[in-house]
């Protein structure tokens, strides 16, 4: 019983992982993709918002997957204040 539920463990850890990744290609692709589409703005406006809010619920379902201490890590190396703080860390063990 125990060896089956091991076996489904990668399967499911690599799913949430491509949700993950899916999830964050939705974010940074739908805002700068579908303006340029002929469509009016209503609609544009709409599909933004809308891929957006996919994307958010696809992340936490692979959050959910992939288990809490991963998907924290990734959502953290994709914080913008914490890339400041990595590269001043990196700068201060260089003088030392």
């Amino acid at each position: 019983m125990k060896k089956s539920s091991m076996s489904q463990k990668p399967w499911i850890y690599k799913s949430g992982i491509l949700l993950i990744i899916f999830s964050v290609l939705t974010w940074i692709l739908s805002p700068i993709v579908i303006p340029f589409l002929p469509l009016t703005s209503e609609v544009k406006a709409i599909t933004i918002t809308s891929c957006l809010v996919i994307g958010e619920v696809i992340f936490w379902i692979g959050a959910l997957m992939v288990g809490k201490e991963v998907a924290n890590k990734i959502r953290k190396s994709f914080n913008p204040v914490n890339w400041r703080k990595k590269s001043d860390q990196k700068k201060r063990d260089n003088e030392l």
